[in-house]
């Protein structure tokens, strides 16, 4: 979907938002109270100076907006593959994105990430992965790698990897498969305004991925292993 449309949807027609190139920012109303969203577009590779003006945004609602909502509209083909932004340090722009919208979590900011296209790899990781929950729309595209490049990584031959995620949610990409290993929390269908309703008004107060994904058994141990080190800590 493009972001216009998702936008008009979810705002109406004066929604208020504004693109710059890929990165999209805006302040609307919704149900009569202020919002917070920002994103990205174009499947944008998220680089250094994308992941600081996303950062910028977030700080600052922080700082002049106590406690408004932050809505995180994704669709990124991951981080950016450049000399230069490897120069200037990409990793710490990154990591400063995902540490802002940490701490809006922590200052009492509900931030929900919503997938709207495509979300892979660390441009994923560093926004919807760390809002307090991240939701999709049933025709976005996620993964963290594909299954070549999985392979090349762990070694493994592509068939035995490709036989795996037949199986198990672990190994393979799609946006249904992250709804069962709990990196989504649930699907966006039919009236758009109702399911940002929904998920504003039941953000959860503490990361539930790992519960969600044992009991959707898409994995089955990650929520008893932490359950063990927080118990052994």
């Amino acid at each position: 979907m493009q972001w216009n449309s998702l936008v008009t949807q979810l705002f109406g027609p004066y929604h208020g938002m504004r693109a710059a190139d890929d990165f999209l920012q805006g302040e609307v109303m919704f149900d009569g109270e202020p919002l917070t969203v920002i994103g990205t577009t174009n499947h944008a590779p998220i680089g250094v100076r994308l992941a600081l003006a996303q950062a910028r945004v977030v700080l600052d609602t922080l700082h002049r907006h106590p406690g408004r909502p932050i809505l995180l509209l994704i669709d990124t083909q991951g981080q950016q593959l450049r000399r230069r932004d490897e120069l200037l340090g990409i990793n710490r722009a990154m990591a400063h994105l995902g540490a802002s919208i940490d701490l809006a979590r922590r200052r009492g900011h509900r931030v929900i990430g919503l997938v709207y296209d495509q979300a892979l790899s660390g441009g994923f990781i560093t926004s919807g992965l760390i809002a307090d929950a991240c939701d999709a729309l049933p025709e976005a595209e996620i993964r963290v790698m594909r299954i070549p490049a999985m392979a090349r990584v762990t070694k493994l031959p592509e068939d035995k990897l490709s036989a795996l995620s037949a199986s198990n949610p672990v190994f393979a990409p799609g946006v249904r498969n992250y709804v069962a290993m709990g990196g989504v929390r649930a699907l966006w269908r039919g009236d758009l305004q109702a399911c940002l309703r929904e998920a504003l008004a039941h953000t959860p107060t503490e990361d539930r991925r790992a519960q969600d994904g044992a009991e959707r058994g898409g994995r089955r141990m990650a929520a008893a292993v932490v359950q063990r080190v927080l118990d052994a800590a």
